[in-house]
């Protein structure tokens, strides 16, 4: 043999002889596998070849039943097809789920959107875990682009269960080798866990949305002090001004602003949030324009929840003009009928997110970092 020449016109040969690229470039190394190649007087074996440029492990995408929607697209963007599984809620509630294909030593991502019923949602999730773990998948990779119960990653009044915590046990102890997430509510609940957890931000995709508006009178505005990171990510990427609301929270899910820091007056107002369910956000619009807003206001969340009570204000309140979300979560029936608001799919940063962990490539720049 003589050098690399040799390799690149054995691999033509067999290349042009053979319909698939696939199966020619792994029979190829298969069977030259026990060879060597001298070059420039470094003896490497040919099996290293085949390593840098495929995985011993094939990659498996599969979906649970509440979101399949986004998993189509997902693996749409990567040219891949979904994998087969049935799930199946019996009469008496019960779950039952079933893989129809081989993934033993296969790299497997699953995507999981906990909608509601919520509880339904994850431990739908934690039977497909243990699904993948009996059939001897070599990496269980677990999307979540919504984490439950992440606002009760603390005790804020004793006697209480930190519920999140609760997840993370499960969701380990089922067998998940990594964890993603998408702008959680509060990021160090990546400390639960024991494995690898990648928080992943939306904050991109959103801002490109947000940016081929007129944003000339625009400020970013977080609800409280605990998204003022997240808002501080949007007025960096906007380049634009940054108003920060204070409030007390009174009963569990009741909370009232006390002051706003930051000048508002005139300005266009983008309320920025993790997410929206009862619509408590919306509630506090009355004390934003009592400070001098006097435009319309917009806002982009990443988790629409959306809530009857948050759907009950979008459609009714004239001073809402666009409700901007992602994917993460299906739009419940009544919000895909309300024009004020904009939905934008995550599937393109999932996509590539999958795609570099599988090659083992960094994700940094998509990390939330704070």
């Amino acid at each position: 043999m003589q050098g690399f020449q040799t390799v690149f016109d054995c691999y033509l040969s067999l290349f042009l002889d053979t319909d698939s690229f696939e199966c020619a470039f792994v029979d190829f190394f298969e069977k030259l596998k026990n060879y060597f190649l001298v070059y420039n007087s470094i003896i490497i074996p040919f099996l290293y070849y085949k390593d840098l440029f495929m995985s011993n492990h094939p990659l498996h995408i599969f979906s649970g039943s509440r979101f399949v929607q986004l998993a189509e697209e997902i693996t749409s963007e990567l040219d891949l097809q979904l994998g087969n599984a049935i799930s199946t809620f019996l009469p008496d509630s019960e779950i039952h789920v079933i893989l129809n294909e081989v993934v033993r030593e296969h790299d497997v991502f699953f995507i999981q959107s906990i909608t509601r019923p919520v509880n339904d949602s994850i431990f739908e999730l934690l039977l497909y875990l243990d699904a993948f773990r009996r059939a001897s998948a070599n990496k269980i990779n677990v999307i979540i682009p919504y984490f439950p119960y992440a606002r009760q990653e603390r005790m804020s009044k004793g006697r209480e269960a930190i519920s999140a915590r609760v997840i993370a046990n499960l969701i380990e102890q089922q067998g998940a080798s990594r964890v993603i997430f998408i702008d959680i509510h509060n990021p160090a609940i990546q400390g639960f866990f024991n494995i690898p957890v990648d928080p992943i931000s939306a904050i991109p995709i959103l801002c490109n949305h947000l940016s081929k508006s007129d944003l000339s009178n625009a400020i970013i505005v977080s609800p409280d002090v605990g998204r003022a990171s997240l808002a501080g990510k949007y007025a960096e990427r906007l380049k634009l001004p940054l108003a920060i609301m204070h409030k007390r929270r009174d009963e569990f899910s009741s909370t009232r602003v006390t002051h706003i820091v930051g000048e508002v007056v005139g300005k266009k107002p983008i309320i920025i949030d993790d997410l929206i369910a009862g619509g408590s956000i919306l509630k506090q619009l009355d004390t934003l324009f009592d400070q001098g807003i006097t435009e319309k206001v917009w806002l982009s969340i990443t988790h629409p929840i959306l809530l009857d009570s948050a759907l009950d204000i979008i459609y009714n309140d004239p001073r809402i003009e666009r409700v901007i979300v992602t994917n993460t979560l299906p739009l419940p029936e009544r919000a895909k009928l309300c024009t004020k608001i904009e939905q934008v799919s995550i599937a393109p940063l999932l996509s590539e997110i999958i795609r570099r962990i599988y090659h083992g490539e960094s994700i940094l720049n998509q990390l939330v970092l704070s």
